[in-house]
């Protein structure tokens, strides 16, 4: 897996177009503060084909999920936010400006780190 700098983070969430219409495939909670999420979603860099996804979240603060089996039911057609604020990632469904206004989500996972790994979709 390679380290999401935040540096990058808005070259890499241009590259997924925000990852509007994405589809969260699971959720693996591995210990206490590590959460794995894996999406399909278009890669501009590969003409828009689509691509799995695998983020995993470290030293995880703060978090919302659902269960597994309601992932269907999740609308990401305004995409999924990933931002950096106040030395912590976050990541939620839906559009989002700041951690504050990431509370909302209905899934949202707050951390210090976060590392990605693409796979064929």
């Amino acid at each position: 897996m390679k380290p999401l700098l935040a540096k990058g983070l808005n070259t890499f969430t241009k590259r997924f177009s925000d990852f509007i219409n994405c589809e969260i495939r699971s959720l693996e909670i591995v210990t206490s503060t590590t959460i794995k999420l894996s999406l399909a979603t278009q890669d501009e860099s590969r003409e828009f084909d689509w691509i799995s996804l695998n983020l995993e979240f470290n030293s995880v603060s703060d978090a919302k999920l659902i269960d597994e089996s309601k992932f269907h039911l999740l609308d990401t057609s305004e995409g999924v936010s990933l931002i950096y604020d106040k030395d912590s990632f976050a990541f939620a469904v839906g559009n989002y400006k700041n951690i504050s206004r990431i509370k909302n989500a209905i899934i949202y996972v707050i951390a210090s780190n976060i590392k990605y790994e693409e796979n064929k979709f």
